[in-house]
């Protein structure tokens, strides 16, 4: 058996998860979601925990069967407590601002950008130099943030750019500390 497949998930109090067939449906405090079960994979709701299982043991059912599980794992999670990611601009002048459901960031560029906050995401920015996006699905969170990310990753030599709030860059010598050497 899959060692994430087999492990059930832990249903709270506030979500509400319906089966119909392939289909999970969950509702929670923060939104609902739906989900289609790959062929093969059966979900059970036994005394609020929620156990996968399929149908052969087959490559690709088994690789199913670990998918379904992660994916209705995060869509309870979503729907009850949400998911967040924090950036972090570092630079000179480098800034980011939220108005009118669209990021403004300032990076050194002759324009500054501007990129559409999707609907079902909400951003805000505390502080100049710090960018918090929060959502329901891991994925578009996830993605939106990539997004941000791509614009400026941080550069190895000074480490300015967008980061990850916890992200560790590795700086690399200049071109005169690697001449000594």
């Amino acid at each position: 058996m899959s060692k994430i497949g087999r492990r059930p998930i832990d249903l709270p109090k506030e979500v509400k998860l319906e089966i119909k067939g392939s289909e999970v449906s969950v509702k929670g405090p923060k939104g609902n979601f739906s989900y289609r079960l790959p062929n093969g994979v059966t979900v059970k709701l036994e005394e609020q925990k929620l156990s996968f299982s399929r149908e052969a043991d087959t490559k690709q059912l088994r690789a199913f069967h670990g998918l379904a599980r992660s994916l209705v794992a995060n869509m309870i999670t979503g729907v009850s407590k949400g998911f967040v990611r924090e950036l972090e601009i570092v630079g000179v002048g480098y800034k980011a601002q939220f108005k009118d459901n669209t990021l403004v960031l300032q990076l050194g560029f002759s324009h500054p950008v501007e990129i559409p906050v999707w609907k079902d995401l909400k951003v805000a920015c505390p502080s100049a130099n710090l960018i918090v996006v929060e959502g329901v699905d891991k994925q578009r969170v996830g993605q939106f943030v990539a997004q941000i990310r791509g614009i400026m990753p941080p550069e190895p030599y000074k480490g300015k750019g967008i980061r990850y709030k916890d992200e560790q860059v590795r700086k690399k010598l200049g071109k005169a500390m690697a001449k000594g050497q």
